[in-house]
């Protein structure tokens, strides 16, 4: 076998090409990891914002979007005396109806976006447990209460959204009394309101739904029982980790986009890399043909271009691993429901060494290939 300083001395007699050959491997990987982190990030979000302790009431046909549904207000006082196995805390039930509205808010400078706005009572907390106020408190009539990740939704500075500020909505304006976080969900996009206040302000008189928090994930037959015999509500009821899952089915082809656009972006370097392979290892037929003439078999070589190809692939891999971890970690993308921050787990990193280990060896295999197979004679004797 040739060894492998052989390899690296060829990489460097060309620093031109070697560059040309990290820089093309570089864009594949990264593009690997982009599509990776922006799937993973926005899979792991919708799937940690619902509980699998948490049942949806919703209005019967409006199973796919909560915000359509609407769900009669007696539905909340009824669910908590009818459902059996409900979480209690000091005696209340963990029962919460809800508004959901996506509307436009205004800031105080004049600019406006659009965010998913949440009208709640105070149990909102008891069943969603996950929320935490950090900063000011829970909004009274007249106020709302900003999630962490708002600012990004709204296109704005998060010192824009500060306690004490104000935001517009509906021509009505709120003071933002507090700030609150709910690592890892989709919640962390939204504004919370009194329940009366968005009622009032969206000109609606009836709930979204209704969220029950359980004692147990196989109580849900009971909820799922409640929502059968009272026909008059006309509800369905849903545990929220579904609902949520069925909401990451629908971004599906979204997410598909992403990895769709970087192949296609991808396949262009490969094959840009393919011909510079090609030619830098055509330019050596005659090199190549001596070393056979020497002693040296044709698989030997083989697995020295292939050598020299995995060199150049890692070191992009490893470039573009680096720039993935300075461009992309903590980068916050917001959706239409929500937003969620690019990551980088394992999975996908894993993904992005193995896209580097596959160009780097099968992407070598065809030129080198191609220059071995010439006979030795016609080889030796080429230009």
């Amino acid at each position: 076998m040739l060894p492998f300083a052989y390899a690296i001395r060829h990489l460097l007699r060309d620093p031109v090409r070697f560059a040309q050959k990290v820089a093309g491997s570089a864009l594949v990987v990264f593009l690997v990891l982009a599509a990776g982190s922006f799937n993973s990030g926005m899979k792991r979000v919708l799937a940690a914002t619902g509980s699998p302790l948490n049942v949806i009431l919703l209005g019967a046909g409006s199973e796919e979007s909560v915000e359509r549904s609407e769900v009669a207000v007696q539905a909340e006082v009824q669910a908590a005396a009818g459902i059996r196995g409900i979480a209690n805390r000091l005696g209340q039930p963990a029962v919460s109806g809800e508004v959901q509205h996506m509307g436009l808010a205004r800031l105080a400078d004049g600019s406006e976006g659009r965010a998913v706005f949440r009208g709640i009572t105070p149990a909102a907390l008891e069943v969603h447990r996950e929320v935490r106020v950090v900063a000011g408190r829970y909004p009274r009539t007249g106020e709302v209460m900003v999630g962490r990740l708002v600012h990004e939704a709204l296109d704005a500075d998060a010192d824009r959204l500060a306690v004490g500020g104000t935001l517009e909505i509906e021509g009505q304006a709120f003071t933002i009394a507090g700030r609150f976080e709910a690592p890892g969900t989709v919640m962390e996009s939204e504004i919370w309101f009194d329940r009366n206040d968005l009622m009032t302000a969206i000109k609606r008189d009836k709930l979204s739904c209704v969220v029950i928090r359980l004692e147990s994930a196989d109580d849900f037959k009971n909820a799922d029982l409640f929502s059968k015999q009272r026909l008059d509500l006309e509800l369905v009821a849903l545990r929220e980790s579904d609902y949520y899952g069925k909401l990451a089915a629908f971004y599906r082809p979204l997410r598909g986009m992403t990895w769709l656009t970087a192949a296609l972006i991808g396949a262009g370097a490969v094959f840009g890399g393919l011909n510079i392979l090609y030619a830098a290892f055509a330019s050596r037929i005659r090199e190549l043909a001596t070393l056979q003439a020497i002693g040296f078999g044709r698989v030997a070589l083989l697995v020295s271009l292939v050598q020299e190809s995995l060199v150049s692939t890692l070191t992009g891999t490893l470039l573009a691993a680096i720039l993935a971890i300075l461009l992309l970690e903590g980068v916050t993308i917001p959706f239409s429901i929500g937003a969620f921050h690019l990551a980088l787990p394992l999975p996908v990193i894993g993904a992005g060494l193995l896209t580097g280990v596959l160009l780097g060896s099968l992407g070598a295999l065809p030129p080198a290939l191609r220059c071995l197979r010439a006979p030795l004679p016609s080889a030796l004797r080429s230009a």
